[in-house]
């Protein structure tokens, strides 16, 4: 049985190399030219090799991300920007301009091109017209139910894969494809730089009387009219695995560690439990539990299995959950005596119960009876973020392991 792909974002190289300690199968990531999250950390030229070689160590695949719309200034420097990583061994390319593949043929005519969502393939006939043209994964268009999806692959060539978002921000425009920001902001969304006005606070204004606001529901905090639910599809794997996509995207390239350990440790749990026994799987609950303590809106299964309706969009708030502190990353540990190397990321103290977990197993909890600073002095509580704290740990862990603390 071909198992499905679980593709993670990595919005820079810290992110790309949890992602690959967490489970992911391969990674996605953008350069700090021409990616369409411009407020990614992104990677740098010696970045991307270290990246790639970390991954590749790993048996972890590396997709770039060169899905703008190119205008016409953009192409000579886009031209030199991929010429510049022909030593690098990426393992794919994702794009939604013809011009950006016919630039990175012209330099790299073995290049594996892989067609973003922004391209926004709803059809059978479209996904064969670019298999046509060399595209070998299609990145469906968000806005496909399961039917439509096993409709495309069974209208398809068999060597066409097909890539799926599972997890993440549902963007309210038609695969991404937004004005707004542009008009609103004057940062275009299509060249990178989204400035979210999906989840500003709208009020209706009535023309012959300026400065006064109504909101457009009756709730007097206002409503957030375009703002959308998270996807979430880690209940319905043997859905996702039975359309015929070969790989499960996360969307998140801006969001932080914390969460892509989180949701990327989830959705290999449930792939791996599935395929372990395809025929008597049942989701395990405390995995979707466990997933909810990274930050999170509410969750929608999107267009999957219906039309989304007033149910799937968020009126009140583009607030999200955070029910839990990431308070540290373990950098090293001396199984000698049990003391680990906390690069702490937020406040905690003396006393405080903490949860631990790691890419593997389940989390435990301990409470900080002691910790000492960089000089080995004692210190009750630790104010300043990615400092390095010393702290003697209940049960061995390892690098990239966690630290979070109930609030």
């Amino acid at each position: 049985m071909n198992k499905i792909e679980l593709l993670a974002p990595a919005g820079d190289l810290e992110k790309l190399k949890i992602a690959v300690d967490y489970g992911a199968d391969a990674v996605y990531f953008g350069g700090e030219l021409f990616s369409l999250r411009a407020g990614a950390g992104n990677l740098s030229l010696p970045e991307i090799q270290e990246g790639v070689e970390y991954a590749h160590a790993r048996g972890v695949r590396c997709h770039m991300t060169l899905n703008i719309i190119a205008h016409n200034e953009d192409l000579k420097p886009l031209e030199e920007y991929v010429q510049s990583l022909r030593d690098i061994p990426i393992d794919a390319f994702i794009v939604s301009d013809p011009s950006v593949i016919r630039i990175i043929k012209r330099q790299m005519p073995q290049a594996v091109i892989h067609l973003s969502t922004q391209a926004n393939t709803t059809n059978y006939m479209t996904a064969s017209l670019w298999h046509d043209f060399g595209v070998k994964r299609i990145v469906l268009a968000r806005e496909l139910t399961l039917e439509e999806i096993k409709e495309i692959r069974e209208h398809t060539p068999s060597d066409l894969e097909l890539e799926a978002f599972g997890h993440g921000a549902m963007c309210i425009s038609y695969s991404g494809r937004c004005l707004l920001s542009n008009f609103m902001t004057g940062r275009d969304a299509n060249r990178g730089a989204c400035a979210h006005p999906c989840r500003y606070k709208y009020r209706l204004e009535e023309e012959k009387r300026p400065g006064e606001y109504w909101p457009v529901d009756e709730d007097d905090r206002g409503t957030y009219i375009f703002n959308s639910k998270d996807l979430c599809m880690i209940q319905h794997i043997p859905e996702l695995v039975e359309s015929g996509i070969c790989s499960i995207k996360i969307e998140g390239r801006m969001k932080s560690i914390f969460y892509i350990a989180h949701v990327i440790k989830a959705y290999r749990r449930a792939l791996d439990a599935y395929y372990a026994d395809p025929d008597g799987y049942v989701f395990d609950e405390a995995i979707f539990s466990e997933m909810c303590k990274a930050s999170h809106r509410e969750f929608t299964t999107g267009f999957y299995f219906h039309k989304p309706g007033a149910e799937d969009q968020n009126y009140l708030t583009s607030a999200y959950t955070r029910e839990y502190s990431f308070v540290g990353l373990v950098k090293d540990y001396d199984p000698d005596t049990g003391i680990a190397t906390i690069e702490q990321r937020n406040k905690f103290s003396v006393g405080d119960e903490i949860e631990v977990f790691g890419p593997t197993g389940e989390y435990f909890t301990q409470k900080i009876e002691a910790m000492t600073d960089e000089e080995g002095e004692s210190i009750f509580s630790a104010p300043h973020p990615q400092q390095m704290l010393y702290i003697k740990m209940n049960q061995p862990v390892c690098q990239s392991y966690m630290l979070r603390k109930e609030k």
